[in-house]
């Protein structure tokens, strides 16, 4: 049996971490004590304890328990599962089912809707786990059908005591310090993986007539060390967003922090570039418009040199944008006015602005008065109006008081001081 078999808890009180649920009086805990199961979604890393829960839960409400993988599972193995439930109440001695539901968010719209009729009628208990995040991988009906609970990874002390219990059960020989703080570092929160990766040490350890593992010796076999790293889920938007804050931050040592933990778990260049793009426009705007240009300048380096030389250009525009003059004034302007159009409706175009090819438009005075700026003195028509007639909104760009938008400001101020003398 594998060691992470042979370790599965066999009770609430031998899960690993999750006190935020199952300590006493908490909601998971307080379900399981209530003696009524309920249709829930348990929403966390690979092995933090999602199946090992819900096998708990059925165990609990001495009830069949069915379990599905949305990966390789279809239709055919819901209308089974069905047939089971119905079996199981209709029986002698009829007892409840949960059917367990593992990356359901793998399962289109179609086949999570086809649980949702026998949840209603209460011919089985839903339990789905995922890694992604519920809200927008589970359908919205199903969603608001079941409980969500969060499930943490494993702090380095539960990681530790469950490798104690492990060595415990005999097989795996005792380890240096430095190299148990390793194995539990590169665990990164996953039992499963701290599991799996002790048997596989204690094999190779058998084998080669090791009495104790040393840090040497287990970083030559487990190689560099690879991070866990789910390039399309929570975890890779979670730490997008703490990219793009740490720029936003002007902090240029976190910044490059998060910018090669993303490179070293495997996301792609291209799209960390993407993102410097727009952190150039939504971030640094116009107080120093070089950083957009920087940043499409290190985009075309990479483009050309790939990796890992046209990385070094990406990490040139990571520190110039965390280090640049900060400014979100036009991102703020464009919002507030794409608000202020929805709201506002459409108002026609003034006489005066609108353009006149043919000789009926001219007839029709359109573009009558319009002053050419170019014209007037600093090619600036003061007084001229360009909004619709009857429309003065506040002004929505603000420069900042930072980089070349402390010029704009001044230069903004100065003509709208001559519009004023003007009215």
């Amino acid at each position: 049996m594998p060691l992470a078999e042979q370790l599965r808890p066999r009770s609430l009180a031998e899960v690993m971490g999750q006190r935020h649920l199952l300590s006493e009086g908490m909601p998971l805990r307080t379900a399981f004590e209530s003696g009524r199961p309920h249709s829930c979604i348990f929403w966390g890393p690979p092995g933090v304890g999602k199946t090992t829960i819900a096998r708990l839960m059925a165990q609990a409400f001495d009830a069949q328990f069915i379990a599905i993988s949305a990966v390789l599972g279809g239709v055919k193995d819901i209308r089974e599962a069905v047939e089971k439930a119905e079996l199981a109440r209709s029986g002698l001695h009829p007892q409840a089912t949960i059917v367990f539901v593992d990356e359901v968010h793998r399962f289109n719209k179609s086949q999570q809707d086809a649980f949702l009729p026998h949840v209603e009628s209460g011919l089985f208990t839903f339990v789905g786990a995922t890694t992604e995040n519920p809200s927008f991988e589970v359908n919205s009906a199903l969603l608001s059908r079941a409980a969500v609970y969060v499930l943490q990874p494993l702090s380095e002390e539960d990681l530790g005591e469950l490798m104690d219990r492990a060595q415990a059960q005999g097989g795996v020989p005792p380890m240096e310090l430095a190299a148990r703080q390793r194995l539990l570092a590169y665990a990164d929160g996953d039992a499963r993986r701290l599991l799996n990766t002790l048997e596989t040490l204690a094999v190779t350890a058998q084998a080669q007539g090791l009495n104790e593992i040393a840090d040497d010796w287990l970083l030559k076999v487990l190689g560099e060390r690879m991070r866990r790293y789910d390039k399309g889920g929570e975890q890779f938007y979670d730490t997008i967003s703490a990219f793009h804050k740490s720029v936003r931050g002007s902090d240029p040592d976190a910044a490059l922090y998060w910018f090669v933990r993303m490179l070293d778990g495997g996301a792609d260049p291209r799209y960390l570039a993407r993102r410097l793009i727009r952190m150039a426009s939504e971030d640094i705007g116009l107080a120093d418009p070089r950083a957009l240009r920087l940043a499409l300048d290190a985009t075309e380096v990479y483009e050309r040199l790939g990796s890992p030389e046209g990385e070094l250009a990406l990490a040139e525009a990571v520190v110039y944008l965390a280090v640049a003059p900060k400014s979100n004034a036009v991102y703020q302007a464009y919002n507030e006015m794409r608000a202020f159009v929805k709201k506002d409706g459409t108002r026609p175009v003034p006489m005066h602005l609108r353009n006149a090819p043919t000789k009926l438009m001219k007839e029709l005075d359109y573009g009558k008065g319009y002053r050419y700026a170019h014209d007037e003195p600093d090619a600036f028509a003061a007084g001229e109006r360009y909004f619709p007639d009857g429309l003065t909104p506040p002004p929505f760009y603000r420069p900042v008081p930072r980089g070349l938008e402390i010029r704009i400001g001044e230069q903004l101020q100065a003509l709208r001081e001559r519009n004023t003398e003007l009215k």
